[in-house]
């Protein structure tokens, strides 16, 4: 017989392996020398040693799910078990017992660190919920469709929970999401009538800025615009392409008219700027009046002065309040001297200024039916020259009145 520390060869040629629980057979090899069949099962044992050894690295490492290790262990345990080979069995199951613990303790990190997974998609579950019923809560609908798209997206990366508490957090997220849906759209279905109603409301202001883009009545068709365009701004907006389209025909017809009353009034400022010329020269001969010397002579003279001033007419517009405000004070300087000299004369002259204030009233009157004439005409110039001659005697008036109570 031969013999090796693991195992021996019987004379008939079959192989033992030694054993806990004693010898056991494993094996013949036809034809081959004792040492060499001793080989043969040694080599056999030396394999699988090499392939506990994988095992066990590969467990160590982590790098197998413990239910696959303890999967790999038993497999590997019922070949060394049952193994046809010549070496140190009981030494190799040793080895694969040291694993047992090592799958434990793998087995409850992986579930503790399941277990904490858990926990933080929980929590991460619930803040998306949360964050989702917040918007659905609120009236964001230009960011909020988008924010909900991404917390979907967020929630999908998530793992899933026990069925219950998915299914419970889920049911919160969705109907989250699905109310705001409804209320974005009752919104934007809501605005979408508003906005109907604005087009038809503008496209009747249109239709009527653009029918008297063409009046020359410049004061009442400048102020219909004025209306228009509150009516225009109360209206709001009507579906964007066609605001824009009826915005820019309404701003076309005012464009149109303001336009044309533009350069009609600097045709009058241009016809008007030699009666500002005619005006400055009165206002020469007016100021040269004062100081007060001769109150009577003052008086006739700025009578005339007066009579010329309305004759010459209408000035240019940016030129009125620089005339009137000199003519004005050439005028109020010759009052305070004559209200002084009332005070200071006799009573009966109350009765030439109570005549002054009769006539100056019938003037008025006489004006006032002519301006009307005129208004009714359209004829422009006319209106403006009588309404100049009006604010001087009315201005006449006035002193006249307090000229006339002084002596009352």
């Amino acid at each position: 017989m031969t013999y090796s520390e693991w195992g021996r060869v019987e004379t008939d040629g079959t192989v033992y392996v030694k054993t806990t629980d004693g010898e056991r057979a494993v094996g013949q090899v036809p034809d081959a020398t004792p040492e060499e069949a001793l080989a043969f099962f040694t080599r056999r044992f030396e394999s699988l040693a090499v392939e506990v050894d994988l095992l066990h690295r590969r467990v160590n490492s982590g790098v197998l799910s413990p239910e696959e290790a303890a999967t790999a262990v038993k497999t590997v345990r019922a070949q060394v078990t049952d193994a046809n080979a010549v070496g140190d069995l009981a030494g190799l199951s040793a080895k694969l017992d040291e694993l047992g613990p090592v799958i434990a303790t793998q087995r409850d990190a992986r579930r503790a660190e399941k277990a904490r997974r858990s926990s933080e998609a929980k929590e991460a579950k619930e803040a998306l919920a949360s964050e989702a019923e917040r918007i659905a809560g609120g009236r964001d609908w230009k960011h909020g469709a988008n924010r909900l798209r991404e917390l979907l997206e967020q929630w999908k990366q998530l793992p899933r929970l026990d069925r219950s508490t998915d299914d419970e957090l889920w049911k919160r997220f969705s109907s989250a999401r699905s109310a705001y849906t409804k209320a974005r759209k009752a919104h934007f279905a809501e605005q979408d009538e508003r906005r109907e109603g604005a087009r038809v409301v503008k496209e009747r202001l249109v239709a009527e800025a653009e029918s008297i883009a063409g009046s020359t009545e410049w004061g009442p068709t400048a102020g219909r615009y004025r209306d228009l365009m509150r009516q225009w701004k109360a209206a709001g907006p009507a579906p964007k392409a066609i605001d824009d389209q009826l915005w820019a025909r309404f701003r076309a017809a005012q464009d149109q008219f303001f336009g044309a009353r533009d350069e009609a009034n600097a045709a009058l400022d241009a016809e008007f700027a030699e009666n500002a010329v005619v005006k400055e020269q009165i206002l020469v001969e007016a100021e040269a009046l004062l100081p007060v010397t001769d109150l009577d002579a003052a008086k006739a003279a700025f009578r005339d002065l007066a009579d010329r001033w309305d004759e010459a007419g209408k000035v240019p517009r940016d030129r009125i309040k620089e005339l009137e405000g000199r003519m004005r004070t050439v005028e109020q300087a010759i009052r305070k001297v004559e209200d002084e000299q009332w005070r200071r004369t006799d009573p009966e002259k109350s009765a030439r200024a109570d005549d002054m204030v009769a006539k100056l009233e019938a003037a008025i009157a006489e004006a006032e039916v002519q301006l009307e004439k005129a208004r009714a005409s359209g004829n422009e110039k006319k209106i403006r020259e009588l309404e100049d001659n009006l604010e001087g005697r009315r201005s006449f008036l006035e002193m006249a009145k307090r000229a006339s109570a002084d002596f009352s």
